[in-house]
């Protein structure tokens, strides 16, 4: 590919990057009167942002340039490798002691919201690292946002046409309403999380447990200012807030905008949103009858925590209030397949997203019908519109090369000497951005530090696969990308 035709990719990662550099200050500036003994690490890695995207910037004009489709596959990886790169800057520069391979691993997990962590000892970090943890799942989020509503419907990948919206054109005409939806987007953003950290600090945190959690709850990221994660505060109200704004941040966001529009109906009929409620509700119910059977755990209790920790994996949040691989086996076993379910699509959420499980149900009664009744002409419909072929066919295609990935991921951790639940559990976790995965080693109470360095990598390319939903990536090694 031509060079001139790279330069919007360039233009906007340099504009990217000066952004990076500004929040990037953040930890320093808000906790100025706090703990910020690692203020020089951060003033030299928002420099070295700066500077290097400013660079990028200049170096091809201020002239604007449009994106076409080659281009906007190429800035979508892209963007996904450099942001995590710069943001480890912090990581790497602070007296942590941390190997690049354990700063990149940290970075990447927190910008594309998996949430798995290298770091142990959370409790006694200083404020300012636990802050940039935050900030980057933070920002992730609003970048996966973006992303779901406006760029992978114009890439035509995984089914997601199927929530084309105004903001999916790339033309001039729908530059205006392009901005508006995005304008929305970000405000819907913001007001999740004021309303997330007033509503923790109401219930008993601190203000900065409560800004670090509000910002990791909305972004469905999961990162912790402690250990033993959510498991540190034992009041129920806390848990049953958290619970409510990661099923927030599992909806689809556009769907906020017109809800600040004054249009209350889509939300509330869209039937995404309905089954994702559902299922959580009665997968909670489920655990909670179980552990109240096998255990006699007080039934409030066992629900608030089921319900958490459900919708925490199936947000692909990653907290967790209790460690519930010591439920029992059948719980357990529950829990390896909510890690590949994920939330609504347009929002914060990883995972397959609820929408292709719901195709396959409606392709599977089809297929019933059509052995009862050949000649039966069906039409397929979904939240009131019309699936075509493409959508099918693209949904089918995510479908397939996500099971397949998982497999290869898994083997060659298997290959790097991990045991079988941690390699497949490690694997789907990458994969789903999901954050904890099974076993004594990468679970709940566990981390990945003590994984090889290879493991990590391998690791971490999951967890961008999964996050671009793996096409968008597939794509680019494809000759008939660069072909003309």
């Amino acid at each position: 590919m031509a060079l001139f035709n790279l330069r919007p990719v360039i233009q906007i990662l340099g504009f990217l990057l000066i952004l990076l550099s500004f929040l990037m200050t953040l930890p320093v500036n808000l906790l100025m009167l706090g703990e910020t003994p690692d203020w020089l690490a951060f003033v030299k890695s928002a420099s070295i942002c700066f500077v290097v995207g400013l660079t990028l910037f200049l170096s091809v004009g201020r002239k604007r340039h449009p994106l076409k489709q080659r281009e906007m596959f190429i800035l979508t990886v892209s963007s996904w490798v450099v942001l995590p790169l710069f943001s480890s800057l912090p990581l790497l520069l602070s007296d942590l002691n941390l190997s690049i391979t354990d700063a990149f691993f940290e970075s990447i997990s927190g910008v594309t919201t998996t949430g798995s962590t290298v770091m142990s000892g959370l409790d006694h970090l200083p404020g300012d690292i636990l802050l940039w943890r935050s900030i980057m799942q933070w920002m992730g989020g609003i970048g996966i946002i973006g992303m779901a509503v406006a760029i992978l419907p114009f890439l035509r990948i995984g089914g997601m046409r199927l929530f084309a919206t105004e903001s999916s054109e790339w033309t001039e005409k729908a530059v205006p309403r392009t901005n508006r939806l995005a304008r929305g987007l970000v405000f819907s953003y913001f007001t999740l999380t004021f309303g997330c950290i007033l509503t923790y600090w109401l219930l008993g945190m601190d203000l900065f447990k409560a800004v670090n959690h509000a910002f990791t709850t909305v972004s469905t990221g999961g990162y912790s200012t402690s250990d033993s994660s959510m498991g540190q505060f034992e009041q129920l109200p806390i848990l049953f807030a958290s619970t409510l704004f990661m099923m927030l941040g599992g909806i689809p966001f556009f769907l906020f905008v017109r809800l600040l529009n004054g249009q209350t109906g889509p939300l509330f009929r869209d039937k995404q949103v309905r089954f994702f409620l559902k299922f959580l509700v009665i997968v909670a119910a489920t655990i909670a009858a179980y552990r109240i059977m096998k255990e006699e755990a007080p039934a409030v209790d066992a629900f608030v925590h089921a319900l958490f920790n459900v919708t925490s994996v199936v947000t692909t949040t990653g907290y967790a209030s209790q460690d519930y691989s010591l439920w029992g086996p059948f719980v357990v076993v529950l829990f390896f397949f909510l890690t590949f379910v994920g939330g609504c699509s347009g929002s914060t959420s990883g995972g397959m997203k609820i929408f292709r499980f719901q195709l396959s149900m409606l392709l599977l009664r089809e297929q019933v019908i059509r052995l009862l009744h050949p000649n039966a002409v069906i039409a397929r419909h979904y939240n009131g519109r019309i699936i075509n072929d493409e959508i099918v066919a693209s949904s089918v295609a995510f479908s397939f090369i996500f099971l397949a990935t998982l497999a290869v991921v898994a083997a060659i951790l298997a290959f790097l000497g991990l045991d079988l639940v941690t390699s497949l559990t490690g694997a789907a976790t990458a994969l789903a951005n999901v954050g904890p995965g099974l076993g004594d080693t990468i679970g709940p109470a566990g981390n990945f530090q003590t994984l090889p360095d290879a493991a990590k990598w391998v690791l971490m390319g999951a967890m961008l696969l999964g996050r671009l939903e793996l096409l968008s990536v597939f794509v680019l090694f494809s000759p008939h990308f660069w072909r003309g």
